[in-house]
């Protein structure tokens, strides 16, 4: 009888245990922690370096939940405080630094920002910042010594692009907001169009007044442009689908394991239009608050999405305060479309044995309607209605891209003209373009094909295995038939690069604004959209 008690009783710990098992198990390795930095730094050969590995160790510990779950020290603040409001204080330009024992160049002033109000232009060189030679110091260096208070003024010595005189500038730092409408503007008679980059504080009523200049435009048709927009906030999600549909919708509901996690958010003010036809583009990189407007607009049947199925991002974050002033943002909760559908599509609770995740399989998702019936999914994110052919580009013109190639010719460009058209009626004409062959042939880059890079990587194998001699004849007919001068490729790719050239040299004579006209100019998806809404409307 003792025995069984004793069974009973050993039971019951075992029990009590497990039920609290998850705060035991913080405790525990909470307390094992403590104990190995407490050891170390009592053992270890050297001094030890805290706080990097401490924060390491924090970096590594968040990476493992999923990759928005970030912690913020306190000297990172401002970048959080960036992305969510989208403001800083400064003088409102893009600079750029190429040599780190050079000038700096002003690449882009922002329309209407101090570096325009004081006469900075694309191609002007600062040599010195509050007399201090910008000689040694890095891009960010530079760009922290001209940021600052509202109200507080910079004193830059320039070498200015036309005349080359040396001569001092002082500015006054303003709040600079980065816009996320990045133009506004009609297509022609009766379609009006909005890209929006971003989802940060105050966009929402942006929207709102867009819109409402647009209808008085003479707007029938909508489009709104959400490609490569990667999302932000969720209250300006809402705040933008307020504007199309009647008050009290429901946009999107949160669910989270603390109470105050799960919400919904339904529309809190009277639209400006419910009836007129909206697209929206989406894309593979359109994501979080994108998918929330995109997915809710679909579920009441109020817009047709077109494009391709965008990324796939259903979780929440919270900004939570941490210790010593910082943050930690954490994911919170899962978000929900009207029709109840979540859009998250990688399940990062569940890993394998190689830490990587997977991608819901579309055989696991699941089947909702919409307001008038339509069938939806959920777990992949939001699939549109319409599918567009989106252009593919070449290896080269990426890499033109990416080794800034076209930006420094568009520096070149603006050297040697002083002004341009206007921005409808400005091309690159062929001589541009054999000036642009030109330059660039100076240039190292990798220009190779992809095929040719599939080629290399083969090869490489090829001789890994002892291959290569064998197959030599073959190797070097394949390579020869691969290769490519670079100027031959540069040509062969003309009509591919040439509107990229055009959106860089437009940006630097009439701003951000100029480089969305020229995008629309190319742009076949944007085309595809308008001929699938007249099908659709007649």
């Amino acid at each position: 009888m003792k025995r069984f008690i004793l069974i009973i009783g050993l039971l019951g710990v075992t029990l009590a245990a497990g039920a609290q098992s998850p705060r035991f198990k913080l405790g525990k390795w909470t307390e094992i922690q403590t104990a190995i930095l407490q050891e170390l730094n009592r053992s270890y050969v050297d001094s030890l370096p805290i706080d990097r590995i401490e924060r390491r160790g924090v970096d590594a510990m968040l990476a493992d939940l999923d990759p928005y779950t970030v912690y913020i020290p306190e000297e990172e603040n401002e970048n959080l405080q960036m992305m969510i409001h989208k403001t800083y204080g400064g003088i409102g330009a893009v600079i750029y630094k190429p040599d780190v024992q050079g000038p700096v160049i002003i690449n882009e002033p922002y329309a209407n920002s101090p570096a325009q109000k004081y006469g900075l232009v694309c191609g002007d060189e600062i040599l010195a910042i509050d007399g201090q030679t910008v000689v040694g110091l890095t891009s960010q260096q530079c760009s922290e010594k001209m940021r600052g208070e509202p109200g507080t003024q910079v004193v830059f010595h320039v070498r200015k692009l036309r005349s080359g005189e040396e001569t001092d500038i002082t500015v006054t730092r303003e709040r600079i907001k980065i816009g996320d409408i990045e133009y506004a503007g009609m297509l022609d008679g009766h379609v009006g169009y909005i890209s929006q980059t971003g989802f940060s504080d105050g966009v929402g009523a942006e929207f709102r007044q867009k819109v409402t200049e647009l209808k008085k435009q003479g707007m029938q048709t909508l489009v709104l442009d959400l490609r490569g927009n990667g999302g932000g906030l969720m209250n300006e999600a809402a705040e933008i689908v307020s504007v199309l549909v009647p008050k009290g919708s429901l946009v999107v509901s949160a669910q989270g394991r603390e109470p105050h996690s799960s919400y919904s958010l339904r529309t809190e003010k009277a639209p400006v239009d419910t009836r007129i036809p909206v697209i929206v583009l989406v894309d593979s990189a359109s994501a979080s608050a994108s998918e929330i407007v995109a997915g809710a607009l679909q579920d009441m049947d109020r817009a047709t999405i077109m494009g391709e199925r965008t990324y796939g991002k259903g979780l929440v974050q919270s900004i939570r305060s941490l210790p010593y002033g910082g943050e930690l943002k954490v994911t919170t909760a899962k978000y929900y479309t009207p029709s109840g559908r979540c859009v998250q599509a990688i399940d990062y609770a569940q890993r394998r044995e190689d830490g990587s995740v997977a991608h819901i399989p579309d055989s696991l998702t699941h089947e909702f309607k919409t307001a008038h019936g339509r069938t939806v999914r959920d777990g992949g994110g939001i699939t549109p209605d319409v599918k567009l052919d989106f252009r593919e580009y070449s290896r080269l013109t990426y890499s033109l891209v990416t080794y800034g190639i076209l930006e420094q010719y568009a520096l070149e460009f603006v050297r040697k003209h002083e002004s341009i058209p206007a921005v409808e009626e400005f091309h690159l004409s062929d001589a541009d373009y054999e000036d642009f062959i030109t330059f660039a042939k100076g240039k190292e880059f990798d220009y190779r094909s992809s095929a040719k890079t599939y080629f290399d990587r083969a090869k490489e194998e090829l001789k890994l295995d002892g291959l290569d001699e064998a197959m030599k004849s073959e190797l070097d007919a394949l390579e020869k038939a691969l290769g490519m001068e670079k100027e031959d490729f540069l040509r062969l790719k003309k009509d591919e690069i040439i509107p990229f050239i055009e959106e860089e040299i437009a940006v630097r004579y009439y701003f951000q604004e100029a480089g969305v006209k020229v995008r629309i100019r190319y742009d076949d998806a944007l085309r595809q959209a308008l001929a699938a809404e007249r099908i659709k409307q007649y």
